[in-house]
């Protein structure tokens, strides 16, 4: 497979969270609470990541290398958990530009653990991407006064723990099929979600019934098809370049909230997709030879 091929793996992987925010406020709207998002999102999925893979070929691993893959997913399930929270107190468009820090804390996490310095086409496509996302999350209208700064540092925690696990994707056990690994990481999602918030809707039948379509879209698009491209995408274009990619999610989430949700999307939003889109070029474009 082919370099670009790899680099399409990570940005489509981007694109499926981005469909997360428009259907998570759907269920909201429905009258669900985070848990029960959350909950059925990450039990969905995890079934349908654990049905595909009775049907491919697995590798023999040994315990200690189950259990660390499994802790690698645990920051995949609190990315969710924190990106939801944030959104209990913080306005969608507030939420996504703090999300989006991962962006930045990606290239940091790369400096640090490689010692490989951004190059300055880098530099230009991060600049690029966050002033992007603020166009395109409409951040242009809030006023300071109106920041919940409780919602703001969930939304920051859930950039750290999704470059984490951006990062983790991309250096564990490489040589794993993409859909075993992607079974245990969806597995430590599934885990820590549980774990923090027991699944106390599953006793609930008009629950389950009514928030299934909500969690088998979100389990899909969250569980099953990020983790799985993450894991095919990211060992081959790195941590760097990989959070750059998956900032398609942004551009997406805005795309499908004027589709779905009918929402306005002013000239700057557009404006700020297409900088979001730019910035994405510009950082997969390889250093010129001297």
């Amino acid at each position: 497979m082919k370099t670009w091929h790899y680099a399409l793996m990570v940005f489509l992987g981007g694109c499926s969270l981005g469909i997360l925010s428009t259907f998570v406020k759907l269920a909201y709207a429905a009258g669900y609470s985070m848990s029960e998002v959350t909950g059925s999102q990450v039990l969905v999925g995890t079934i349908i990541i654990w049905i595909v893979s009775f049907f491919i070929e697995k590798k023999k691993l040994h315990v200690l290398q189950t259990l660390k893959i499994v802790l690698a997913g645990i920051p995949m399930g609190l990315t969710g958990l924190l990106y939801y929270q944030s959104l209990q107190t913080l306005e969608a468009s507030l939420a996504i530009i703090c999300l989006f820090q991962f962006i930045w804390i990606g290239t940091l996490i790369e400096w640090i653990f490689y010692k490989k310095r951004p190059s300055s086409s880098k530099i230009i496509s991060i600049v690029t991407l966050l002033s992007g996302s603020v166009l395109a999350a409409g951040f242009l209208g809030e006023s300071i006064e109106s920041i919940s700064w409780q919602g703001a540092t969930w939304g920051i925690f859930s950039a750290f723990t999704f470059s984490i696990f951006i990062f983790l994707s991309g250096v564990i056990d490489k040589e794993i099929p993409a859909i075993q690994k992607s079974v245990l990481l969806s597995t430590g999602g599934l885990l820590i979600t549980f774990i923090l918030f027991p699944p106390l809707f599953l006793v609930n039948l008009p629950t389950i019934v009514g928030i299934a379509p909500y969690g088998l879209i979100l389990g899909v698009f969250g569980v099953v098809l990020p983790p799985l491209l993450f894991s095919i995408g990211m060992p081959h274009v790195g941590p760097g370049l990989g959070t750059i990619l998956t900032a398609s999610e942004l551009p997406v989430a805005v795309i499908m909230s004027a589709i779905v949700l009918s929402e306005h999307i002013s000239m700057h939003q557009w404006a700020g997709v297409a900088l979001i889109l730019g910035g994405i070029v510009v950082g997969n474009r390889k250093p010129s030879k001297s």
